[in-house]
């Protein structure tokens, strides 16, 4: 049997190996490495090629594929939302991704984004809340307690300085496992009955919720001003999280907005309510946080180039370790012209 050359070998990140990464580089090292990276790509928003990504819908959960690409790399990511899984003991989210050389279009790493996604979500959260969030904050209303809760308490944490989070999910047993997970954190973490109790004394709220519906998570009377949104949970059509009425007191953020008006809370307003993208907070041409007052919100949908740099990040930090296995995905005749008869040789 002949070995494959190196040609025909493209490193593969298990989920095994992606946690070992996490552990070997530090969670919280590794978030503020991810929002690190999101920013710098963020900057050079125009450099790359852009478009919302292509979502295939069902009743029960939705598949995307979402590509971007700058002049060097092209990467996309496979994933789904299925909220029914849960109750099947699956996932609710899945992941892989892929990044390539745009000079040659081989592939140059393949990897499980199940974590990764979680993890540059956080980071992606946390990253705007550092930008838009009240100076000084140090309390979140973490509302929906489910596999991604953990990860954004700790992003705030190692990102925005956050010191204390309020849990609320209406699963009582999901805020019991979020806290529980949370008990080594360094975060004081407080248990609650209910999302008004949750939203008591913090400056930030972050709604995280899976159910694909309109719903209201926060009502307008919940949300008092100089408090900062993260809301994270309306992330395609016919789901939301957030009573309209809030968003026409905020000052919407958003990634996309090809896309977070198809997918977001504004898919509640008008095809041409104001907007400011977040690479322009960023790069420093268009204002964030301007006064005390001042709701911001972050309608977060996820958006490819956060992937891209998620993919980048990890293919530079894989190097030297032993996080992943190369794997024979390639095909490399002898005679770049000849693939027929390298299958015939290998009779």
């Amino acid at each position: 049997m002949t070995l494959p050359s190196d040609k025909a070998l493209v490193p593969f990140v298990s989920v095994d190996h992606m946690m070992g990464l996490v552990h070997h580089i530090g969670l919280e090292t590794i978030l503020r490495d991810l929002a690190d990276e999101i920013e710098s790509d963020f900057k050079r928003w125009e450099e790359f090629d852009k478009t919302p990504r292509v979502a295939s819908h069902s009743d029960v959960g939705v598949i995307e594929l979402m590509p971007a690409a700058d002049h060097e790399n092209y990467g996309f990511k496979y994933v789904n939302g299925h909220p029914k899984n849960t109750s099947e003991g699956l996932q609710t989210v899945t992941a892989f991704g892929i990044l390539a050389d745009v000079a040659t279009g081989y592939p140059v790493l393949l990897t499980e984004m199940t974590l990764l996604t979680a993890l540059r979500t956080a980071a992606m959260s946390a990253l705007a809340a550092k930008h838009l969030a009240p100076k000084g904050a140090t309390t979140m209303a973490m509302i929906g307690n489910g596999a991604q809760s953990e990860f954004q308490c700790i992003a705030f944490k190692a990102i925005c300085g956050i010191t204390d989070v309020r849990l609320y999910d209406k699963d009582a047993n999901a805020t019991a496992k979020c806290a529980r997970n949370l008990a080594a954190s360094g975060l004081n973490v407080t248990p609650c009955t209910s999302a008004e109790a949750a939203i008591e004394g913090a400056q930030i709220l972050t709604t995280c919720t899976a159910d694909k519906q309109y719903a209201t998570i926060l009502s307008d009377n919940m949300v008092g001003p100089g408090v900062h949104i993260n809301a994270i949970g309306g992330d395609c059509p016919g789901k939301t999280e957030l009573a309209s009425a809030i968003l026409h007191r905020s000052s919407i953020f958003v990634e996309y907005p090809p896309q977070t008006r198809v997918e977001g809370e504004i898919q509640q307003l008008d095809a041409d309510h104001p907007v400011t993208e977040l690479w322009k907070v960023m790069s420093g041409t268009a204002a964030g946080r301007t006064s005390a007052d001042q709701i911001t919100l972050f309608d977060s949908v996820g958006f490819a180039i956060e992937d891209f740099s998620a993919l980048r990040y990890v293919h530079r930090a894989i190097a030297g370790t032993p996080y992943y296995t190369n794997i024979d995905m390639l095909a490399d005749p002898d005679d770049p012209r000849d693939l027929f008869g390298m299958l015939q040789r290998a009779k």
